[in-house]
């Protein structure tokens, strides 16, 4: 297409310039030819049926004479540019404009026939041979007592008409010229607006083809080109930003199987080969069953990315009261909270609180969510679980008082396998895709998740669901938390 839409184009162009003088410089000029023939032929036989009704009868009747006739037609041949002849029927030359009148030298046309018009008034030749040019001849009968003394005949040149119609056509001419080169604007117009930005587009998607989805173009337009040259770029941009993220999904996957395996097939070749003594098997076993601990908690964190993708997530939406659903979550991490001395406090609307959403993934999210939050909080700190509604929509907030967020990290951290460098020396055992399933699930459920951190100070996660229905009418605050001192989870 770039190489033969645009000649194609200049060719229809060029044809269409050749075919308009062809057909201006044939059925124009014919057309033109036989109009101006017509009508003048029109208007001399209107000449010559008055001069045949007046002088030319009265010349028959004998009421006037010769020469006030002559006079008459000699005018008139000024007048219309023709030349003016009255002849008897027979031939015989009576009058001519041109000629003095000599009655003793007749002229006769030989072969004189006025028939030779047939159903016309007017004929295109040299008249009998009587000229060397071509002339248009108008006929028109003398009569007088109803019988036919005569005939005025009216010539003009067809050089004269000719030329008339030469002057229409050098307008014609113009025109076409004037409407050549507007068609050529036309042609300029579809070049800078449709050909142009087809052939940056028609590059792209080679570019794109041959796998270089960086490659950036632009488009000036606001129309449907420029439409489609934004959503090429969108597209281009997608699909390189998935490629990089596939790639970079890939290694993290590599590294994070490759590191356990490599440490689990150490320690065995180490036991095999004796370098680890038997009596240090049972430390080092136990080394190895973490590591597949870890192998297995990642491989069912793919899994379950993978299902949430393929099957787009598939929700079990029903009835449930967050606020048990919170608290079943957090008397499930009383131990690891007892061994970090780190206090779990909620503060709940309600003794219930009924959402609409699939229960065992929404206790997924709250699960990943404190599990990360314990796992970068400082020792003697507390952890603060809120829930709150407004506006047909309860809000579950999970706040830590722990290492925090850079900044320049917060936009990643729902990405697969990401980790910020704080996190690094914390989290040995993480996968990285926690909080890429807690984005997905709440996403499922049409909803939305945000984070508040600062580097040093802690980090909010707040997600909301849609509250249901039916619900608890009457709604209590209540405080519910886990003593720092006796590590005892207690109702208030």
């Amino acid at each position: 297409m770039r190489k033969t839409l645009y000649l194609k184009f200049l060719l229809a162009y060029l044809i269409f310039g050749f075919f308009g003088f062809m057909v201006v410089a044939t059925f124009v000029n014919n057309m033109t030819m036989e109009h101006l023939k017509r009508e003048k032929a029109d208007a001399l036989y209107k000449e010559a049926t008055l001069i045949a009704n007046t002088y030319a009868s009265d010349l028959y009747n004998n009421t006037t004479s010769l020469d006030t006739v002559k006079k008459q037609i000699d005018a008139l041949d000024t007048y219309l540019g023709a030349r003016l002849w009255i002849i008897n029927p027979s031939g015989r030359m009576v009058l001519d404009s041109r000629t003095p009148v000599d009655v003793e030298n007749e002229t006769v046309i030989t072969g004189f026939d006025p028939t030779v018009t047939g159903s016309s008034y007017y004929t295109v030749g040299n008249f009998f041979d009587s000229f060397t040019e071509e002339q248009l001849s108008v006929f028109a009968p003398i009569t007088s007592a109803y019988k036919v003394r005569g005939y005025v005949v009216i010539h003009y040149p067809m050089q004269n008409i000719a030329a008339s119609c030469n002057s229409l056509l050098n307008i014609s001419y113009l025109m076409l010229v004037i409407l050549f080169l507007l068609s050529l604007i036309i042609l300029i117009f579809f070049t800078e607006m449709v050909y142009l930005p087809l052939r940056k587009i028609t590059e792209a998607t080679e570019q794109y083809a041959a796998g270089n989805m960086h490659y950036e173009f632009q488009v000036d337009s606001e129309d449907e080109m420029g439409y489609l040259a934004a959503s090429l770029n969108y597209m281009a941009s997608e699909i390189a930003r998935s490629e990089d993220n596939q790639k970079k999904f890939v290694a993290n996957v590599s590294h994070d199987f490759r590191s356990p395996l490599t440490s689990i097939k150490g320690y065995l070749e180490a036991m095999l080969d004796g370098t680890i003594p038997a009596e240090l098997h049972e430390k080092y076993l136990r080394i190895v069953l973490n590591e597949t601990e870890r192998l297995t908690k990642l491989t069912g964190s793919l899994l379950t990315l993978n299902n949430l993708n393929t099957k787009g997530m598939m929700l079990n939406r029903s009835l449930f009261d967050i606020n048990q659903v919170i608290r079943n979550t957090a008397a499930s991490f009383e131990g690891t909270c007892k061994q970090k001395t780190i206090a779990i406090e909620l503060t709940l609307t309600g003794d219930q609180l009924f959402v609409n959403g699939d229960v065992d993934k929404i206790q997924q999210v709250l699960y990943n969510l404190l599990d990360n939050a314990i796992k970068f909080s400082h020792q003697d700190s507390v952890i603060k679980i809120e829930t709150t509604e407004r506006k047909n929509k309860i809000f579950v907030s999970v706040k830590d008082s722990g290492i925090g967020i850079p900044k320049d990290d917060l936009k990643m951290i729902f990405d697969r396998f990401y980790k910020s460098d704080l996190s690094r020396g914390k989290d040995k055992k993480g996968t990285g895709l926690g909080l890429s399933i807690v984005k997905e699930i709440i996403s499922a459920h049409g909803e939305h998740i945000n984070v508040i951190s600062t580097e040093g100070v802690g980090s909010e996660f707040i997600f909301s669901l849609p509250v249901a229905e039916n619900g608890e009418e009457e709604l209590k605050c209540t405080s519910f938390y886990i003593s720092r001192r006796s590590r005892q989870i207690r109702e208030i």
